[in-house]
């Protein structure tokens, strides 16, 4: 578990899985991820993926809480990049999602901050790389705010969760560090 000011980055539970599927798979959050996908499949997302990698490395996107009420906001966190083929598989890559109530509050650099702290001091990673499309400027922008160097030469095409070019940030542990 890890703790920020406002929030609570923890492992998934069972439990955990109702509100990821009903304040994460809206039009809006889904937008450039794909789009909205069926419950069943968002909860093999969270049972497959999220707790498969807390239980088998140690991280994950984890659930994002507000510390003063424990309220579900979203997730953030980090995982290995698996888009096979692409010029960042294999790299630690971190990411976020948050239901649309809790934007523009500053949750997601919040939490951004600790997941990369999290990468560089506990997972003693060299680099981490955060993906989006160039059409996603909030997230992109996110990763300029976090001090994240635009990398073009790595951007690449054919990712399974976007139709559009993906984009390529990257932060490397000395640059975290100044």
């Amino acid at each position: 578990m890890i703790e920020t000011p406002r929030l609570v980055l923890r492992e998934w539970r069972e439990e955990d899985i109702e509100p990821f599927v009903r304040d994460l798979n809206t039009p809006r959050v889904m937008r450039w991820l794909g789009g909205v996908r069926t419950q069943e499949q968002q909860r093999e997302v969270v049972r497959e993926r999220f707790i498969a990698w807390q239980e088998s490395r140690g991280f994950t996107f984890w659930l994002a809480e507000r510390r003063s009420d424990g309220e579900f906001l979203g997730l953030c966190g980090l995982k290995i990049s698996d888009d096979a083929g692409s010029p960042v598989e294999g790299l630690h890559e971190i990411a976020w999602r948050f239901r649309e109530e809790a934007w523009g509050r500053g949750y997601a650099k919040e939490a951004a901050t600790a997941a990369l702290d999290f990468a560089f001091d506990r997972l003693a990673a060299d680099r981490v790389i955060a993906l989006t499309v160039e059409e996603n400027a909030p997230s992109w922008g996110l990763m300029l705010r976090l001090g994240m160097r635009r990398r073009p030469e790595l951007d690449y095409s054919g990712a399974p969760w976007t139709d559009g070019r993906v984009i390529v940030h990257e932060m490397r542990r000395e640059q975290w560090r100044s």
